[in-house]
């Protein structure tokens, strides 16, 4: 489990693929705290550490996990977010997020206004109803706060911190982000027989 306060970020160093899956290497800054077998959020996605070496780490990247995120986009040089797993104890000081992506969305507008950015995403329409102004949806693993919803475009503000820590300042407009709906929403949809 993760809260989408993003760590750290890290660069590609690596992805091959292999028939249907991949290898993802990556330099982390992290790497030295990892085990083989611990669980990191890679731009959302919950990825398992396979190899370690002095300055990053390598996960393998399942066909299903390439088919419903974006991480085959990547490329040598890009930019993730990266989460270690909560640890008991921890303060969730975002929300629930589980590593486990729904869908990815494609960007529409990241564009400074003021200090901030105004950042636009249109959504899959099978998310829409899992998501509600002033709700949270995990972008890239980033805990976002929709700011307003009108049909399938969720707008977010982002603010200094987040648009030089994370990878939103090296997003436009067509790139494909990972979402990830509350857990919290699809549960209750599926008691009441909405999903």
């Amino acid at each position: 489990m993760f809260t989408g306060l993003v760590e750290a970020t890290g660069c590609v160093r690596s992805i091959e693929f292999r028939g249907d899956q991949a290898r993802l290497t990556l330099d982390l800054p992290f790497a030295a705290e990892l085990a083989e077998g611990d669980s990191v959020a890679i731009n959302g996605v919950c990825l398992t550490v396979i190899h370690l070496d002095a300055k990053g780490a390598g996960f393998d990247v399942l066909r299903q996990t390439l088919e419903v995120t974006s991480l085959g986009d990547l490329t040598e040089g890009s930019l993730v977010n990266l989460e270690r797993a909560l640890r008991v104890g921890d303060r969730l000081g975002g929300h629930f997020v589980l590593g486990h992506v729904d869908a990815t969305g494609l960007v529409e507008a990241v564009e400074p206004i003021g200090q901030d950015h105004r950042f636009a995403l249109r959504l899959p329409r099978h998310l829409v109803p899992y998501c509600i102004d002033k709700g949270s949806l995990a972008i890239d693993g980033i805990s976002l706060t929709i700011a307003s919803l009108e049909d399938d475009l969720a707008t977010f503000w982002i603010i200094p911190h987040t648009f030089a820590h994370t990878n939103v300042h090296t997003r436009s407009a067509g790139q494909r982000v990972n979402l990830e709906v509350d857990v919290l929403a699809k549960h209750v949809a599926k008691l009441l027989g909405k999903a």
